[in-house]
């Protein structure tokens, strides 16, 4: 099986969501349908067939998470080579060609990526256009909409 690449920031908040599920969020599910049951017949207790299904998510969730983080690469940014070339796990600063917007995006493995955060996966368009590219360089990117075309303007390894 092909391991993904993961940043350590990614695997960090992985883990963060897990403790979470497994110290708050199942043991509140446990005691609302430990409460559902106190009120008699399940069969037609909309509580305990609530907190059932909540239940099931945060079982599949933490069951989800622990199977990323024990098949993904974590990778620690912050050791990789310097090169001034764009590549996994850098922080990219860009201005677009045709109105000078700046956008900043991390390079990061498919399971971390959340475009609203910033995050793009490496397996992107915008990504694969970026990588080996260097400041100052003119990139044009394959977009759903149409071509776009950006400027590196900065490279971070954060």
């Amino acid at each position: 099986m092909k391991r993904n690449a993961m940043t350590s920031q990614g695997a960090e908040r992985l883990r963060a969501e897990v403790k979470k599920l497994k110290s708050i969020d199942r043991p509140a599910v446990i005691k609302a349908i430990a409460e559902a049951r106190a009120h008699g017949d399940l069969s037609e207790n909309a509580e305990y067939h609530a907190a059932r299904e909540q239940q099931g998510f945060i079982e599949g969730r933490i069951n989800e998470i622990e199977f990323r983080l024990g098949h993904n690469e974590i990778i620690d940014v912050s050791k990789l080579p310097r090169n001034g070339k764009v590549m996994f796990g850098v922080t990219v600063d860009l201005v677009s060609e045709d109105g000078g917007t700046q956008v900043t995006y991390q390079i990061v493995g498919d399971d971390e990526a959340d475009i609203r955060q910033g995050l793009i996966a490496i397996t992107s368009p915008i990504a694969r256009a970026l990588i080996g590219k260097e400041e100052g360089e003119v990139v044009d990117v394959q977009a759903p909409g149409g071509v776009r075309v950006y400027e590196i303007v900065a490279i971070r390894y954060e």
